[in-house]
Formats: C-alpha cells, sequence, structure tokens
C-alpha cells in the first residue's frame, strides 16, 4: 500500500494527513476506514492532501462519499494542500463546488472556528 495516514489535533479540530496515492483498492480502503473511525470521535476535519502525489477515479469517489456521509451525521471535512494537478482534477470533475478548499491547515481551522462562532 502506498498511502500513509497520520492523524493530530489542531484547536479541536481533527488533521488528516494524507502521504502517497489515493487510488481504487487498498489505498481508498484505508482512507474510508481511518476517516469513518475519526468520524466517530469528532465533527470537524481537516483532510491535508499536500503529501499526495496521485489521485485516480476510485480515489475521488473514496473522497465524495466519506464527505457525503459526514455531512449527513452532521461533520464537516475540509481539504487543503491540494497540488496543481488534484486541484486541476476537482475543477475537471465539478467536485470544486462540492469540497471547501483552503491554501493552508491554519486557513481550514479558521473556518471551522468562524462557523462555531
Amino acid at each position: 500500500m502506498n498511502l500513509k495516514i497520520e492523524t493530530r489535533q489542531a484547536d479541536g479540530v481533527t488533521i488528516v494527513m494524507c502521504q502517497g496515492r489515493i487510488v481504487f483498492g487498498d489505498e481508498a480502503t484505508a482512507l474510508r476506514e481511518n476517516l469513518k473511525q475519526v468520524l466517530g470521535s469528532t465533527r470537524q476535519i481537516v483532510l491535508n492532501l499536500s503529501g499526495v502525489s496521485y489521485i485516480d477515479s476510485g480515489g475521488l469517489g473514496t473522497l465524495v462519499g466519506v464527505y457525503s456521509s459526514a455531512r449527513a451525521s452532521g461533520a464537516d471535512i475540509k481539504l487543503t494542500g491540494l497540488g496543481q494537478r488534484l486541484r486541476d482534477v476537482l475543477q475537471i470533475t465539478k467536485l470544486a463546488t462540492v469540497f471547501e478548499v483552503y491554501d493552508t491547515e491554519q486557513l481550514a481551522i479558521a473556518a471551522f472556528q468562524r462557523g462555531n462562532a
């Protein structure tokens, strides 16, 4: 498996850091299971994809599925650290209108804090 996932807390928000490839199969399954587990204990997740070198349609499908589940349960996932290629993919697939994308982790965390104020 070529995906490493690390989780940490910052200002009451859970940061999930991904490194490697998010592709159909073990990687997408690992990400889905990890995020499901995190969603069991928190409502605010920042998914940092700065270490992601490649994402395929299966990986995108996993992101959309987890995001939809999170929203349905009253949680939220914000994306950060998207490289130009991933930004382009989100634009082409019209998913840029679905996800909230921030340039930095700090901006994504601040957006959660503004929402709670």
